[in-house]
């Protein structure tokens, strides 16, 4: 992905969006060619002269400084995942050719990460990385997400799940916001790992293969996702209502644990512990694992 163009699209997008009144400000005179402010409206808000917010805007933040973008930012009424984005798009801009090679990750989760995932029996618990891979899971998450594990495709992945596989249509109550949520986050760790080439061909096959992806994608929305409530239904137990919490594994770097839980005494609660039961019944953390063992579920 070039940083120059996701830089212009994205402030492009973000000050379409915007129009003078929002932002607070009187309308230059003549006739609007394109929705939201113009790029005189957005200088003069940011206390920056055209001429150089018109470079940032055509995607040059070469040794443009954190008041500089803070300024933008503030002008832009940027939330706070977009603000991180277009600090994340300025260090790429800035980077060394160092820092523009890739880091790569470790080949497999620390085995006092699996036990930490294995230790929690009242949730379902998994890891994930930056491309949306289910990287390692507790025998409850792997039930929980059973249908993405119908495929033989592994590591399984939220992203071709939501978009590729029809099942998930049913399996998340509220499509759309799960199919939104999904690209936002993707777009955001795009922005801050722009180098990962596997993110990259991700990113160009949904491209190519969903043009609700395709969609969601051209919109440069970015999330933070660290909290929260979801729904599922799942096939065996019916809706589930649950909230989730994620956490950052700095000592294993990329990857991220995601913890859902149910309100106590709730028929959710309930759920998880059929679920908990099927789960240990069919075997389901095997064929997760392994998708060559005696399948509980039909294999695609």
């Amino acid at each position: 992905m070039d940083n120059r163009t996701e830089v212009r699209e994205f402030l492009i997008s973000r000050r379409a969006r915007l129009s003078p009144e929002q932002a607070g400000v009187e309308p230059t005179s003549g006739r609007r060619r394109v929705p939201g402010l113009r790029r005189d409206e957005v200088s003069r808000l940011a206390g920056l002269s055209v001429d150089y917010y018109t470079r940032i805007e055509r995607g040059n933040l070469t040794g443009v400084s954190e008041s500089v973008l803070e300024a933008v930012s503030r002008a832009l009424s940027l939330d706070r995942a977009e603000r991180d984005h277009l600090h994340d798009l300025a260090r790429t801009a800035n980077a060394g050719t160092r820092a523009r090679t890739p880091r790569a990750q470790p080949p497999s989760l620390r085995p006092a990460t699996q036990h930490l995932l294995d230790s929690i029996t009242g949730a379902a618990a998994f890891v994930g990385n930056n491309r949306m891979d289910l990287v390692a899971a507790n025998d409850l998450a792997f039930a929980l997400y059973s249908e993405m594990f119908r495929s033989s495709a592994r590591p399984a992945n939220h992203s071709r799940f939501i978009f590729l596989d029809p099942r998930a249509r049913d399996f998340y109550p509220d499509w759309e916001r799960a199919a939104n949520v999904n690209v936002q986050i993707l777009r955001r760790d795009a922005g801050r790992t722009p180098f990962d080439k596997e993110l990259s061909d991700l990113i160009g096959e949904l491209s190519v293969r969903s043009e609700e992806f395709r969609t969601r994608w051209g919109a440069h929305d970015v999330r933070r996702h660290y909290s929260g409530a979801k729904q599922f239904r799942h096939p065996v137990v019916g809706l589930l209502e649950l909230t989730y919490h994620v956490m950052e594994l700095e000592d294993d770097p990329g990857h991220t644990l995601t913890v859902y839980t149910a309100a106590p005494g709730s028929p959710s609660e309930e759920g998880l512990r059929l679920l908990a039961t099927w789960a240990a019944t069919e075997r389901i953390a095997d064929i997760a694992r392994d998708p060559a063992a005696r399948p509980p579920l039909p294999v695609d």
